[in-house]
This record gives C-alpha cells, structure tokens and sequence, in this order.
C-alpha cells in the first residue's frame, strides 16, 4: 500500500498498452480527468522511471520531477508535490509526460521497465493511477542518430519529429478519440519490482528561472548549412527554446551546446523536426553550456532562441572579496562551477558523465557550506546514505552511485567518510543521525585494511587504484594519508556517539599508522619503495594534514612544495591547505595563482577547468567543480573560519592573512549567518565579525607584530571577552557572544 493508505483501491505502477514500451527512450503520455469538490490538504506521491513533466489543466506544475534511480541498488524515489494550487471545483484534467531512460548510466540505475505511480489520499480527494488513466507512447519522440552520446550518460538524444506531435493532448477533450489513447496497463503496487521500495525524494524539486531570449546570436555560413551560435551569460543547465517559421515542414535541425563534443567525449544534443509554419519548441531534456548551437538549411528563418535555466533550488547567499582580483574572479568561477555540477546528485562534471564521484563530492561540500544556503545540505545527505546504501556485500564503498559503474577507488573511498567527507558534514549540520547511520559502514570498512611489519596499511588496490590525474602518484602513501585522515574522523564518530573505547582503537591504529609513515621519510621528503616515479608532492600534503609530519619536518616539506609540481586541481586544494598549516600561506598562494592563472585569466569560461588546461590530463572538461577547493581553503585558513561544536554553535575565527591586506566572507550557518572581514595596516590589524543568535565566536588574532593593545567595538576593557572555553595563550583570544563587533590591535 502507499504509505498510510488504507483503501482498497491502491494506486498502480501503470504504463502504456502496447508492445516495445520498454525501449531505450521512450516517452510516454499519461491523462486524467477527474472531479474535486473540495481542495486536498496532502500531497500527491508521484515516482516513475526516469522522468517526467506534470501539468493540470493545462499550467505546468512540475518542470522534470523525479530523480534518477535509486536510494538503494533496487529502490526508486518519489516526488512529494502539492497539486492543491492548480486544481478547480468540478473537473480537472492531469496530464503527464514520462520520460523512461531504459539504460543505465554512471548516475542511474535501470529498472527494466517504463512505468509511473500516482497517489494522493485525504479526506477531500482520492486519486490513484490505475487501468482508468489513458495513455499512450508519445509518436513524436524518436530516436537520434549517431554519434549517439558516450556509454556512462543514461539519458539519450532528444529528437522530436513535429510531423507526428499531437500539439493539444494536454488539454483537448477526448484524447482517446482524438490521438488514440487507451486504457493503461496495470503492472505493479506501491513497493512491487522491479521499482521495489519508494523512498521519499529528500532534495528540493528544481529551481525554474523562467524562459529567457539570448542576447546575441551569430551566424556562420558553412559547406552546405549555417551554424547559428546563441550565447549565454554562463555556463548553466538549461534547455534550449527555438521558434521557427518553415512553410515546408519536415526540415531537420540539430540542437547542440559548446559542450556536446568535449571532455574526450561525445555528450548530449537534440533534434527537431519541424511541420510546415510557425512555432516554437523546446527541448526537454538538460543540456550545459554557454552555447547554444543550431545546425540549420542554408537561409533557413530562425526568428527567436530561448533558453529556460533550471538547477538545483539553493543560492549562493555567502560572499567573498579580498584584495586580490585574481581570487575574486576565482570565488566566481568557483560557484558558477559548484552549482552547474548540482543536480540528481553533486557530479564530477555536467557533460560527459553527470556521475557522483566521492573525491569530487568531497571538495564539492567543503565549497557549499561556505557559500550556498540549507537547502544545499539535502544533497550532501543523500549523497551519504547513497554511499552507505550502495556498499558491495554491506562493506565495500564504491563509486559513483547510484549507477552501473560499482568501482572501489579506495583513496576516493577514504576520504569521502573522512575529516574532510561525513565528519565535516557533521561538523557544518550537527546531523547526529545521520553520523549514527553512517558509523557502522565506516568502522566496517576500516576495518578491511591491512598492514605491513611498519604498521603502514598495504596498499588495497581496490578495482581502481586511482588517486589523481597526472603523474608521479606515490599510491602506497596517499592512501594510507587518507587512511590516517578516516581514522581521525570514526574516532571523532565514535566519541560523538559515545562509544570512547572504539575512539581509543581508532587512535591507535592513527598512532601506528603515522610511525609506519614516517619509516618513509628521507630526510628531504616522504617516499614510498615501491614508487616507481618522481617524489609526490601530494603525500608530502596529506602527511602535513593528518598530522603525520611534525613541526620538525615543515621547513623540508615546505621547500619540496615550493620546488614540485605533480598535483592535479583534485589534489592543489589539499597542498595549498597544508601550506596554511604549516604557517606558510603566502607561498601557498602563489603557487595557486601560478598553478591556476591559466584558466583564471580566460576570459571567454565562466568555470573552472578539470585539469590545468583544456583537454590532456583530466580528460578536458572545463567544469569541474572540484578545481574550486583553494576557496574552501582560503575561507576556512587565510580567514580563519571553521565551527569548533556541530552545528556552528561554536566557531573559530584565526586569519592568516598571508600575503592578504584585506578579505571578508559571509558565511550562512545553521544557527544564521556569520560575517568576518580583516584589514591589515603596517600598524594596526582590524576585524569586524558578526554572531548570530545562539553561537558563540572564538576570535584569535594573528601573532605577527600585534601587541596585546586590543580594543572591541572601542573600549579597551575587554576581560569580559576573554577565553573561558577555548583558552590559548599563544595568541590573544577572545569569545565574543551574539552580536556585531569591531575589534583593532596595534602593532609593535
């Protein structure tokens, strides 16, 4: 039954009548009339496979609801939708629009069968989907041609023939007369294969930004057709809208984006077919890019392209700005690339694989919790349970999922439940419950790992031994630096759940793998016998951050990382941050301004790129949201911002300015928004900082020249700010309650 449902008439998994339903792309036409006498209070539960477009009498009421398959690797989610706004006393008419994917992809998982389920249930209306809904396959939608798009996409090419549409069967009167509609086909209940269990969809339906006209179009006359460009303001998830005047009909035009050929690969276009005279299309299925592209008859009438922009329903209500434009048209490109990669799931890239890869998903979180507003945290939530619902034999983690690809990458593995995966979640949301879900997996999973006679783990090649792009990867050491990095974090888990004896063995294992480390280290750097390659810049960062490399090491670490370069932006993040954690910010800065000036500088991409240029290593996609992480490290190191207690209650403010004479960041929190900037004279440094209601901000000044004269919002008696919590006598320190403060200290 469907949820509380108590009636005899259960809804019905329904399809259309007919054979071949279940084909690759496949779209189908569903219509119900039915009457209402007065409004319903609940919400209609609508899951299907794939897709699907809702309106009621005739205004849309869901721009592409569903999210790809599955909670689990057999379950399906479903949408919750109030349909009470669209509906009238008397009859109404539902129509819907399904779109069955029938392939699996790097971000979707098959169920073998087109089909859609609906329910709403209250006192006022009852309305299932059963025999009595008409439907049928939509015979406008076909099959593209080739080059069909690459293997890890589930979704197909769009083609759309206008010669076979059926351009009123939303609202006409009697589609079964009028377009052959029939009676469905039952094939299933609520929780029946191969849709098994239904899992409320826990992220928001999209975002619509309305429909839009491109502001410039050029057109180039080439051998035997014209290519008409449309451009937009930046590189988005939108699908494009063109109106046509054809007094033929029956001319094809290919739709395409600056991005269907690119990343090594062939991704996704559209094609439309028209019928004789004027009218406007729009194609359904999501594209990306900052182009729209039409192949056309030579003088062929275009007369208007649009685009709509849909995404992921969040904002970017934190900012950023400092003193250096090179970082703030950085923080732009960075958000841009984030929120194109946000969708069913964070994704590596929006065009050639749409997959949730956890190395990426990582970083990707480290950025929207500084920047994006709370809705954001749902899809880091699903992206947790999907990872632990997703474990071959209840163990192993793979990536990405949902999907077919079901790979170990065990450094991706480790440092998605690690500090920087699920205990940062915990750190930015307080979400306990969800700690205390994830912990068993991640004890589970640790505990796979053996050792050498060191205490070092073995190398576990897992299916994919991959730790970046580019050379020189010490694969040995980079994994058991991610290694060390998720033991702190199950051992922080398990004292979160209060469980101190599991701790105390995580924090062995930590201590055992650090001396088994730093068996490796040479005296200029670490390096691992079996690494075939130049020294990895990448362990000698990791082993900074895991706290394996003491004080003693920095000035050697630092000189290596001044002189090497192997990382790829995956892994820049994780150097530069080692940087500020060896109090050497400034030359981290410059190396990521010399690393990224590249695609910094271009001016014509509003992302970032996957490698440090368009196509060799990282396989040319140039927008890859994970090239975004020195911005986590800038706000969370040169700003000094981080929670100190889950949820924000407590936080930390410690800048280092490095090479900065003044930066600011807002930053929203679960208990409001948090706001810091700095300014830094040869003679005083300045902060203004603002506490939300209900946390607490732990101030440290920066060392360098300040003496201990420190005024706060003007007075100079400041014992009541002063650490009772968090004390640290190397720095002056101050806990400043909810409130708005300025605060000066005058330089020696």
């Amino acid at each position: 039954m469907c949820a509380s449902c108590a009636y005899a008439d259960e809804p019905k998994w329904i399809a259309p009548d007919g054979e071949n339903v279940d084909l690759t792309n496949r779209w189908a036409a569903f219509r119900k009339d039915f009457e209402v006498d007065s409004m319903p209070i609940a919400k209609a539960k609508i899951a299907v496979d794939s897709k699907y477009w809702l309106w009621i009498n005739g205004k849309m009421v869901v721009f592409e609801g569903g999210l790809k398959r599955g909670p689990t690797p057999t379950g399906t989610y479903f949408d919750e939708v109030d349909i009470a706004p669209y509906l009238k006393k008397g009859k109404n008419t539902l129509s819907m629009l399904v779109w069955h994917f029938g392939k699996d992809g790097f971000s979707h998982k098959d169920s073998g069968k087109l089909g859609m389920i609906f329910c709403l249930e209250d006192e006022n209306l009852k309305l299932f989907s059963d025999a009595s809904w008409l439907s049928r396959i939509h015979p406008a939608y076909e099959m593209a041609g080739y080059p069909l798009p690459n293997y890890r996409l589930p979704e197909s090419h769009v083609r759309f023939n206008a010669l076979n549409d059926m351009p009123d069967w939303i609202t006409c009167a009697d589609p079964a007369k009028k377009y052959g509609f029939k009676k469905s086909v039952e094939r299933g209940k609520w929780g029946d294969a191969p849709w098994n269990e239904l899992v409320a969809r826990p992220t928001p339906l999209w975002r619509d930004y309305g429909v839009k006209d491109v502001e410039h179009v050029r057109t180039e006359r080439l051998k035997g057709y014209d290519r008409i460009t449309a451009f937009l303001p930046y590189n988005m998830q939108m699908t494009p809208i063109i109106t046509i005047d054809d007094p033929a009909g029956n001319t094809p035009i290919e739709i395409l984006t600056d991005h269907t050929y690119s990343a090594n690969e062939k991704n996704l276009r559209a094609e439309y077919v028209t019928k004789k005279g004027l009218q406007t299309y729009e194609s359904l299925g999501w594209l990306n890019g900052q182009k729209i592209i039409l192949n056309v008859p030579k003088g062929f009438n275009v007369k208007k392209i649009q685009y709509r922009q849909t995404g992921y329903d969040c904002d970017v209500v934190g900012s950023f700005a400092c003193d250096d434009e090179f970082f703030n048209t950085f923080w732009k490109k960075a958000m841009r690339t984030l929120y194109v990669n946000m969708r069913d799931t964070y994704f590596d890239c929006p065009e050639r694989e749409r997959a949730q890869w956890w190395g990426d998903a990582v970083i990707l979180m480290g950025q929207t919790f500084y920047f994006m507003s709370d809705k954001s945290h749902a899809i880091m939530l699903k992206g947790i349970k999907e990872l632990v619902n997703w474990r071959k034999n209840d163990v192993v983690f793979h990536a990405p999922i949902p999907g077919m690809y079901m790979s170990e990458l065990p450094g991706q593995m480790l440092a998605s439940v690690g500090k920087y995966g699920f205990w940062n979640y915990y750190m930015n949301t307080g979400d306990i419950d969800t700690i205390r879900y994830a912990y068993p997996a991640v004890k589970a999973y640790l505990g796979l790992w053996k050792f050498e006679n060191t205490g070092l783990p073995e190398l576990r090649k897992g299916e994919w031994t991959w730790g970046d792009w580019g050379e020189n990867k010490d694969i040995t050491l980079l994994y058991a630096a991610f290694y060390s990095l998720a033991l702190e974090s199950a051992s922080n888990m398990a004292r979160a759940l209060d469980k101190p004896g599991e701790a105390a063995e995580f924090d062995k294992l930590r201590q055992r793998v650090k001396e088994g480390f730093n068996c490796y280290w040479d005296g200029k750097a670490y390096r691992h016998p079996s690494h075939k390659g130049l020294t990895d810049d990448r362990v000698q960062a990791l082993a900074v951050l895991a706290g394996i490399a003491d004080e003693a090491k920095y000035p050697a670490v630092l000189k290596f990382l001044n002189e090497n370069r192997h990382a790829s932006p995956y892994m820049e993040k994780y150097v530069m941050e080692a940087y500020f954690k060896m109090g050497a910010g400034a030359d981290g800065v410059r190396r990521v301004k010399d690393r990224y000036a590249k695609m910094i500088n271009d001016k014509e991409c509003t992302t970032l790129y996957e490698g440090w240029q368009i196509g060799g290593s990282g396989s040319g996609s140039v927008n890859h949201a994970w090239s975004g992480g020195p911005i986590t490290v800038l706000s969370r190191h040169m700003l000094g911002l981080y929670p100190l207690e889950p949820g924000w209650k407590v936080f930390l403010i410690e800048p280092q300015p490095a090479s900065f004479k003044k930066a600011s960041i807002k930053t929203p929190t679960p208990q409001g928004m948090v706001s810091v900037s700095f300014e830094e004279s040869d003679t005083t440094f300045e902060m203004t900082v603002g506490v939300p209601e209900g946390a607490m901000a732990v101030v440290k000044l920066p060392m360098s020249g300040v003496s201990t004269t420190v005024s706060i919002n003007g007075s100079t008696d400041i014992s009541k700010y002063a650490p009772q919590k968090y004390p640290d006598e190397s720095k002056p320190t101050f806990e400043l309650p909810a409130g708005q403060y300025k605060i000066r200290a005058l330089k020696k």
